[in-house]
């Protein structure tokens, strides 16, 4: 069974910094697509980082120069580097694990619990 467990959110001023972690048990991330993804309330839910499964990794452009995403592979954990906090990140961030399913190119996807994130102004 593949189990994703987030940690690291909480409550940080504007132009403070936090660090999410996302392990994994159950399924290595290297090798496969990971990421990251947040949903404030009301909104939609936004694709915030992710590394492909070949190791390239992007940003969406609100958080490009501010957020860095990177993999442990050793502790079969990502991480998110937020620095610089603006009140609008302010969300619930979810990280994910892409399997494939099938040669034909199905893909399936794991999901951790979320963590929340709090950015006071």
């Amino acid at each position: 069974q593949v189990h994703l467990v987030e940690s690291g959110g909480g409550l940080v001023q504007a132009g403070g910094s936090l660090t999410l972690s996302c392990a994994a048990s159950g399924r290595r991330f290297s090798g496969n697509a990971v990421g990251w993804y947040r949903q404030a309330p009301g909104k939609q839910r936004e694709l915030v980082a992710s590394i492909s499964s070949g190791g390239n990794t992007n940003y969406a452009d609100s958080v490009k120069g501010r957020f860095t995403m990177s993999r442990d592979d050793a502790k079969n954990t990502v991480y998110l580097q937020m620095n610089r906090l603006k009140s609008e990140d302010t969300a619930d961030y979810y990280c994910y694990l892409d399997y494939v399913i099938s040669v034909e190119g199905a893909v399936g996807r794991y999901w951790g619990q979320g963590t929340q994130v709090t950015v006071s102004s």
